[in-house]
């Protein structure tokens, strides 16, 4: 299995889970908690894949992909009926997803042959826009949206960022997990010492 692959299939198995923690207190039956859990999976990667004309999305192709997610949400759903998880760990599993598929995104575009640019955001795309559909579905102002985030985006285009300076100077396989490790690291210490960009506050010249 590739690098690439293995970590879509750890991306889509911490999105899942994150999907089906975000169905917390909102008496969803388990139908809703697959579909919620499967388009945090999905969202980013099949926005991604559309955006990049590559077509089908890379769960149609590679279904075990599929299959990764549905068992991580079936499980989390067994779990999270007996067991109160605490409220960080959605953060916690939202800051992975983030990180990872951050990376396969800026690969795909690399891939692709698309403009360094391009390929950052494509990977700031696949990083957010699952979360952001799944904060849609469940009524809430998506994470990268509310004025108290902590470097959510950010941390993404860091990351992003860090794989492709690093990409030409060692192997593939450590610029991508150092590029984990950037927006992972920037996302969770943001989190915990409340690091935020500034916030644009227009001065009244009436």
């Amino acid at each position: 299995m590739s690098l690439n692959l293995l970590m879509e299939h750890f991306g889509a198995s911490v999105g899942a889970l994150s999907g089906v923690l975000a169905a917390r207190g909102m008496r969803l039956d388990l139908f809703g908690v697959l579909v919620l859990a499967l388009v945090t999976a999905f969202g980013g990667g099949s926005l991604r894949d559309l955006l990049a004309n590559d077509a089908p999305p890379v769960w149609m192709r590679e279904p075990a992909l599929l299959q990764t997610a549905a068992l991580t949400a079936l499980l989390a759903f067994v779990l999270c009926r007996r067991w109160q998880p605490p409220g960080m760990l959605l953060e916690l599993a939202d800051a992975i997803a983030l990180a990872f598929f951050t990376i396969v995104g800026t690969r795909k575009g690399v891939a692709l042959g698309f403009a360094e640019p391009v390929c950052a955001m494509l990977g700031v795309i696949t990083g957010v826009a699952g979360g952001i559909l799944r904060d849609v579905l469940t009524r809430r102002v998506p994470l990268v949206f509310q004025p108290d985030i902590y470097l959510y985006a950010t941390a993404s285009f860091c990351g992003a960022l860090a794989f492709l300076l690093l990409r030409d100077h060692f192997s593939v396989e450590l610029a991508a997990w150092s590029g984990v490790a950037v927006a992972l690291l920037l996302r969770l210490g943001a989190l915990r010492f409340k690091l935020r960009l500034p916030v644009f506050h227009p001065r009244d010249i009436s």
